[in-house]
């Protein structure tokens, strides 16, 4: 059963400042908890969730009993952030990463990307081509605001992701190529993958900023087939990472 207490603190971490100052984030669905119960680098707080998802997961709650709420419904609506809230909430303590984890290969930067949905998109994509670690600005979407942590869903736990200033990044990879994904440049199809980089991406509405684009070794642009503007951010990362990332060696 739910109290006053729990209601009130669920609700604001929907709210970055809340969020930083426990170091946790809040996860919701089967699925992605499920996922997140599993990793190793991922700490359960707290779960509440419906007596049937309760029952059906006990092998994954082993031990951890005493973190599990039994909620009705009609409670898990008044602490979801989602819609149609579905079976289970949880909070989660923030991932930790080792010291230079994804360091080696190639790098996303990502410069003012705002939208959650996109950014969650994007992190779920770099999961997918072997991406391990995303820098982003200091104005991009908070990595752990619920939309994202929905739509990445357990790709959170194996790309790390931190914010900087872009500019000051770049200069201390002296050596690190640097990729632009503009509307202006070279072919991606005239360019292989590479083993070691930057890929840079941009604002929404914006694309990359000017003194980012200066400071790029080459501009790449996916080549347009039909009349439409530009692409979104996020379906353009995916088709630039499918590119760029070296085939897997059998």
């Amino acid at each position: 059963m739910l109290v006053s207490t729990q209601v009130k603190y669920i609700q604001s971490l929907g709210h970055k400042k809340f969020r930083d100052a426990d170091g946790v984030f809040i996860a919701e669905g089967p699925k992605v908890v499920l996922e997140l119960l599993e990793s190793t680098n991922c700490t359960l707080v707290q779960c509440f969730a419906t007596p049937d998802w309760i029952e059906a997961q006990q092998q994954f709650l082993k031990g951890r009993e005493k973190l599990v709420v039994e909620i009705e419904e009609r409670e898990l609506k008044r602490i979801s952030l989602l819609v149609t809230p579905h079976q289970v909430l949880a909070i989660f303590k923030k991932p930790i990463f080792k010291k230079g984890h994804g360091e080696e290969g190639l790098i996303l930067l990502l410069d003012t990307i705002q939208d959650p949905g996109n950014l969650g998109t994007i992190l779920r994509t770099a999961d997918w081509f072997g991406i391990s670690l995303i820098v982003g600005s200091k104005e991009t979407a908070d990595l752990f605001n619920p939309k994202v942590v929905q739509s990445a869903m357990g790709s959170i736990i194996r790309v790390d992701m931190i914010y900087a200033n872009l500019e000051e990044y770049v200069r201390s990879k002296p050596g690190c190529p640097l990729y632009a994904a503009t509307l202006e440049g070279e072919d991606l199809l005239n360019n292989m993958p590479v083993n070691r980089g930057m890929l840079l991406m941009g604002n929404e509405s914006n694309g990359v900023s000017p003194a980012l684009t200066k400071m790029a070794d080459k501009c790449l642009r996916i080549p347009r087939q039909g009349s439409a503007e530009s692409l979104n951010v996020a379906v353009a990362a995916g088709i630039l990472l499918s590119r760029l990332t070296p085939p897997i060696q059998k």
